[in-house]
């Protein structure tokens, strides 16, 4: 599309009323220059900070990362049309769950329906608005389902600033949201960037349990948890294990700390409330579900991609950081003699967490 400046700002209006009414919170315009983040992602990936991550060192195109070039994901590519969905929802108290040690801790994002599906129809529905005012133009639709720099483009797009927890931060959304990213052939004009506002802020980098924070704006992924319970496929690190404590998917404790999290808004979207208890639910609860509960009661859910072995991990180190009780001993035990060693590796370790070798140490409960 090629008209006159006031008709694409019109048109980019439109989109945005459009966007709200299709539930986004906020809708941003950049270009397809994305500055030095190339240069950032390969001394990033050089020092070996994606861990087993390796779909971030691939999508090359002529040495080029596509993730730094949205022209090499649509030709012809000029303007990036970026969407906010806010997914805080009501739940349990995230501070008085991470305190109590007999509870499982889940990602905030992750306790309602997965937002991959959710967002990427919806920013199709956006498209066929878009289509309808102005006809057929060159474009696709991402919810983190391909390699694009949604930060630095959110960034330049003025949705907000990046944080030094790397996140994207905004004065009225705080950092409890999603991305969506819609590549185009339209040459709206970009929208201008809004300041940095962390000042001397370190809340985020204090928080860190691990201290994968490793400077301001600077991840390093082999330490996080949010990889380490996520994307992390082998054995958890066991210098790392008892850092962990309850989170069994994920960690909020950079966003917990982040002063700006106080304004970040209730979610009107029901498929982010949570399910199943997810938001406050026991370990041993969790880790007596079989293979078959976890499929049935996860399905629609971002946590099931882990898999059901990686579950039973995480949750076999979470229970050898809970208090000393014969419930856990008893859920522990149960699966010492799970098919996988991997699984059996980590309940072996909770076990000795507890003072308990298995099955033949002092305190096991009388039958």
């Amino acid at each position: 599309m090629h008209g006159d400046i006031d008709e694409m700002r019109r048109l980019k209006d439109d989109i945005r009323r459009w966007g709200r009414e299709l539930g986004f919170a906020a809708i941003g315009f950049a270009g397809i220059d994305t500055g030095d983040a190339e240069e950032g992602l390969r001394a990033w990936l050089a020092q070996g900070c994606h861990g087993e991550m390796d779909y971030m060192a691939a999508h090359l195109d002529a040495g080029r990362h596509k993730r730094a070039h949205p022209e090499l994901l649509v030709q012809g590519a000029q303007c990036v049309i970026l969407a906010r969905l806010d997914y805080r929802a009501a739940a349990a108290d995230s501070a008085a769950v991470l305190a109590d040690g007999s509870r499982a801790f889940v990602s905030r994002y992750a306790l309602g329906r997965d937002y991959h599906r959710l967002v990427r129809n919806r920013l199709q529905r956006l498209v066929e608005r878009i289509v309808q005012a102005i006809g057929p133009f060159d474009h696709r639709v991402f919810a983190d389902s391909a390699p694009v720099a949604e930060v630095e483009l959110a960034r330049r797009a003025g949705l907000g600033w990046r944080g030094k927890h790397t996140l994207l931060l905004g004065r009225e959304a705080g950092s409890y949201f999603f991305l969506g990213e819609i590549v185009t052939g339209l040459s709206l004009p970009p929208d201008p960037p809004v300041t940095d506002h962390c000042g001397d802020c370190s809340a985020c980098i204090d928080a860190c349990p691990t201290g994968a924070i490793i400077a301001p704006w600077r991840l390093d992924a082999r330490r996080c948890i949010s990889y380490l319970t996520i994307e992390h496929r082998t054995a958890l690190p066991e210098p790392l294990r008892e850092s962990l404590g309850n989170r069994i998917y994920g960690c909020d404790d950079c966003q917990l700390a982040c002063p700006w999290n106080r304004f970040a808004p209730l979610s009107e979207e029901t498929a982010f409330a949570p399910r199943h208890g997810l938001d406050h639910a026991a370990l041993v609860d969790l880790f007596a579900w079989s293979e078959e509960e976890f499929t049935s009661r996860l399905t629609g859910s971002p946590i099931r991609r882990i898999g059901y072995e990686r579950w039973l991990r995480n949750l076999a180190v979470a229970l050898g950081n809970a208090p000393t009780t014969p419930a856990v001993i008893n859920a522990l035990r149960s699966r010492s003699a799970h098919p996988s060693p991997k699984v059996r590796e980590h309940v072996a370790w909770a076990l000795r967490r507890h003072g308990d070798a298995g099955e033949n140490s002092p305190g096991k409960p009388e039958p």
